[in-house]
């Protein structure tokens, strides 16, 4: 904790119980103390800043009104529960929020009873919190659960699919919409609390039960009519129409940052009515935080920054980071070809095409977060003679399988798929790492997959992915800088399915496999010096992979060792399936794959998660050593 913020009704809440000791009227007290706090935090470690900001008073008003661990509070993607962190007997270790070893930036079960759903993904809070729910009324138990989503999550299709389950059974689930996109214009004010308030109280809601069993004696047809009439009638001048017609009983909007708003609302959506309820708040992202507030997109996610300034520290790059060369790389491109299009799943900045935006702002398209949309909607532009780029974090097309698949791959459409923080991504830990995109790729027929090994790669896969019309192509590059390589103006159109030597030796050949050619060219350097002369070849593609290179490979050398930033049944295993159908898998050649251990690596910087995989320099060494049964002391390493 910081000796100079002054936070003194802060110091006197662990747990929630003892926020709940204190009067209503020290809330606004403690929320500007919890801000304080979170921002001081935030400002040593980085991290999700503006989100959290903004549901400050929420967050309060849900753990007094709630008698949470027992009632279940679930936040949906989890950038904002810093603030839920620092109340629930975390405040001791906020500071350690994205480091190793320390806490999580996101909700996590291991992690307190506080946290009853994990979530790094958008759009999951609802499907969680209704299983939740429904399990509570199976137990015969009073236990509330509350879904806190925002409104950017609620454009994700798994949203809507939850609502419209949620109000088929009827169990009683509260979900509080976080509107943080809009402003809080008069009519939001003091007559729409005043409503919300008449609205969720008990005398409303009793003549509203007392009605539905009336009309029920006048069958199911007449009582729905009716019922529908009503909520219609009161949707006009509350809003919430959409919520209505799902199942949900709507409430506000409100003021989120007002807990004369805030609290009597949760405590009679608490005391009275059963079955699904809404709660339309709305909130400013970056409240409480000057620069924050000026600035809602640049302090989302940040860097370590000065609390005074908001300046916010950044490393000096030694070389332009892959993501920004994909997107220069992309805008060359399109200047040559003006079907080629960029398509975004509510994340234009993280993906770059924000800058591709600037220059051809009729040729992007943010989808929202709702990636199996957004593939689809590729291939409908492919179907059509466009030339869509998919650029999407490995992670998070993960979520579009399925459109990969059936949409794209089954009718070889040339959708391109640009794949952003490829490999261990560092402070986000598990939840946002790229491991499993080789994988589940490569493994679809006439899929084309490449992997850049540095940042004039990336520019040549590009290119070469938009000269690509014969069926999907995917393409992926890591978190962060590139290694300095000299940079061409612009990329070259590579031969599909071919793979370089980058150095030649004649004991040992290492087959490099996207960005851990750099460690691999190091290691080469030690198993020479240790007298071991070392090819070092750069595979480029995992599909089709290039089986002239891997054969004069294990012919002509006694060790074969595959690496790649990927998990088991990426690269490695189509090079093990290929060597086994040629008969080279003889005994003769020594083979192994390194590829990411079968388990989540939590969050740690990435040269140190890659160390504890095994795929950095010393891990490269150390694994040829055991193959041939030596040990690296023996030779001075």
């Amino acid at each position: 904790m910081n000796p100079m913020l002054q936070t003194p009704l802060l110091d006197q809440v662990i747990y929630p119980d003892d926020l709940r000791k204190l009067d209503d009227k020290d809330m606004p007290q403690l929320a500007a103390e919890l801000r304080a706090e979170m921002v001081d935090a935030v400002s040593k470690t980085g991290g999700h800043l503006g989100a959290g900001l903004g549901v400050v008073e929420l967050t309060i008003a849900v753990h007094k009104v709630f008698n949470t661990p027992y009632d279940r509070v679930i936040f949906d993607v989890g950038h904002q529960c810093y603030p839920h962190k620092i109340l629930t007997g975390r405040r001791d270790r906020i500071r350690t929020l994205r480091q190793e070893g320390g806490l999580s930036g996101f909700t996590r079960r291991a992690e307190s009873e506080y946290d009853p759903f994990g979530a790094a993904h958008s759009s999951t809070s609802i499907s969680a919190g209704l299983g939740m729910a429904v399990a509570a009324e199976m137990d015969e138990s009073k236990r509330n659960v509350i879904a806190i989503i925002g409104d950017g999550a609620l454009s994700g299709g798994m949203a809507f699919e939850a609502l419209n389950n949620a109000g088929s059974l009827d169990a009683r689930l509260i979900v509080i919409l976080n509107d943080n996109d809009m402003s809080i214009a008069p009519p939001t004010g003091a007559m729409s609390a005043y409503l919300a308030r008449l609205a969720s109280g008990r005398t409303y809601l009793g003549f509203r039960e007392i009605g539905k069993k009336l009309t029920a004696y006048l069958g199911k047809n007449i009582d729905r009519a009716i019922t529908r009439a009503v909520e219609h009638a009161r949707g006009y001048v509350t809003g919430g129409t959409l919520f209505e017609e799902l199942g949900f009983y709507h409430i506000g909007p409100i003021d989120g940052h007002s807990f004369e708003h805030l609290l009597p609302v949760l405590r009679n959506v608490r005391d009275n009515g059963n079955g699904p309820v809404l709660i339309h708040i709305v909130t400013q992202k970056g409240k409480g935080y000057a620069p924050a507030e000026a600035a809602a997109d640049k302090y989302h996610g940040v860097n370590k920054f000065d609390v005074i300034t908001g300046a916010q520290a950044k490393a000096k790059p030694n070389a332009p980071a892959y993501t920004s060369v994909f997107a220069e790389a992309l805008i060359e491109e399109a200047r040559h070809d003006p079907k080629i299009v960029g398509i975004t799943a509510a994340m234009p900045t993280g993906t770059g095409l924000d800058k591709f935006a600037e220059v051809f702002p009729k040729r992007i398209f943010d989808v929202g977060i709702a990636e199996q949309h957004g593939i689809t909607f590729a291939a409908g532009l492919a179907a059509e003679g466009y030339k869509p780029f998919a650029a999407i974090y490995s992670t998070f097309l993960q979520r579009a399988y399925d459109q990969v698949v059936h949409d794209v791959a089954i009718q070889s459409l040339p959708v391109r798929f640009a794949i952003d923080r490829a490999g261990y991504v560092g402070a986000d830990g598990p939840t946002h790492a790229g491991s499993f995109d080789t994988t589940y790729l490569a493994t679809l027929p006439g899929f084309v997959v490449m992997a850049a090994a540095d940042e004039a790669e990336l520019k040549h896969m590009v290119r070469t992915a938009a000269a690509y019309d014969d069926g999907p192509i995917s393409f992926r590059y890591p978190r962060g800088e590139g290694v300095g390589v000299e940079m061409p103006a612009r990329g070259e159109i590579l031969e599909i399915g071919k793979g370089r030597v980058v150095k030649q030796g004649t004991k040992v050949a290492l087959l490099s496999f996207g960005t851990r050619l750099a460690d691999c060219l190091m290691a080469a350097e030690d198993l020479d010096a240790a007298g071991l002369s070392t090819t070092v070849a750069d595979a480029r593609f995992a599909k089709p992979l290039d089986i002239d290179l891997i054969r004069q490979l294990a012919r002509n050398h006694e060790v074969l060792l595959t690496v790649e930033e990927g998990a088991i049944g990426g690269f490695g295993a189509h090079v093990l399936h290929f060597l086994a159908h040629e008969g080279l898998l003889d005994g003769r050649l020594k083979v192994r794959p390194l590829v990411m251990p079968d388990l989540f690596i939590e969050q740690a910087k990435p040269e140190t998660m890659n160390a504890m995989a095994g795929l950095d320099r010393k891990g490269i060494v150390s694994t040829v050593f055991q193959m041939l049964g030596q040990t690296e002391a023996a030779i001075g390493l």
